[in-house]
């Protein structure tokens, strides 16, 4: 049986930007994306610690070490800028791998976007 577990996990990031007329995902810095190990097109869910919001899209990388967390197309409408989110990416793997498998988690700080 496989169960589909948290894989990945960007933790209490700050929203940079956000562009309605892109035509859809989220642009994740991309020293970030390493830290959590997602990849380019990867599903992830995005939970708004502002508002509450939580919705699906795929990562495109953004430059490395800018800080940029971008929300593209109607995700845009979701969030604010200076909205902190979460980011988490999820994998399917077998029963009794999960029982011991460990995500990659990456807690960058709020103000910069960066890892300490």
């Amino acid at each position: 049986m496989l169960v589909q577990v948290v894989k990945s996990k960007i933790h209490r990031v700050r929203v940079t930007q956000a562009d309605l007329n892109y035509i859809g995902s989220i642009t994740i810095d991309e020293t970030l994306m390493e830290a959590a190990n997602l990849v380019e097109g990867e599903r992830v869910q995005i939970v708004d610690i502002n508002n509450g919001e939580r919705f699906e899209t795929y990562v495109i990388k953004g430059d490395r070490d800018s800080g940029t967390i971008c929300l593209n197309g109607p995700a845009a409408r979701k969030v604010a800028i200076d909205d902190i989110i979460i980011i988490i990416g999820y994998g399917f793997m077998d029963f009794e791998e999960a029982k011991s498998f460990k995500p990659s988690l990456a807690f960058p700080n709020e103000t910069t976007n960066r890892l300490d």
